[in-house]
């Protein structure tokens, strides 16, 4: 099994672990319930729930961001697919996972998040945003479609507990 496999494998189990364990995923919701208007789950359950962003969950769990992105917030997460990740170029992911490369993963990882509840409505109004790395990434409208840095925002203002998750089709890379 490659190093990528079991670090995936790894991350996926600790964040299924996590679900089972927390009471926010089981508080304050109507699990079930389409009608619904409260989020019962938060940026980290609400990701894994979606079902495609399992490169992104085992990263967080590889990095240690899990808890902090668990916590009360808010936050706004840029959540890159497992088809962004796809099109990094071979070997990247399984190089980000590697121990010794657990600061530039979390540098990576916190360049997609923004403190605060930033929804759809909000960042159109922006030309920048801080991200919690301290760097800052550019946002931009082309031709009615809304830009993080070089990535396509591709749906918005997926609510949570502690915060919003606009999905992008690429993994954006801090300088």
């Amino acid at each position: 099994m490659s190093f990528f496999n079991t670090w995936f494998r790894l991350g996926i189990a600790a964040l299924s672990l996590s679900l089972l364990t927390s009471t926010s995923a089981y508080s304050g919701g109507h699990m079930g319930d389409k009608d619904h208007t409260m989020p019962s789950k938060d940026v980290v359950e609400t990701a894994i729930s979606a079902g495609n962003f399992e490169t992104l969950a085992a990263a967080l769990s590889a990095a240690g961001l899990v808890e902090t992105l668990k916590s009360e917030g808010p936050f706004t997460v840029f959540a890159p697919t497992d088809e962004a990740f796809a099109m990094l170029p071979a070997g990247t992911v399984e190089m980000l996972l590697m121990p010794a490369n657990k600061q530039k993963l979390i540098d990576i990882l916190t360049y997609h998040v923004v403190a605060g509840d930033v929804k759809a409505a909000d960042v159109i109004k922006l030309s920048s945003a801080e991200t919690l790395n301290g760097q800052t990434v550019s946002i931009k409208i082309l031709d009615g479609k809304v830009f993080i840095n070089n990535a396509t925002v591709t749906a918005t203002d997926i609510e949570s507990t502690n915060g919003i998750i606009h999905v992008i089709d690429t993994v954006l890379i801090p300088e």
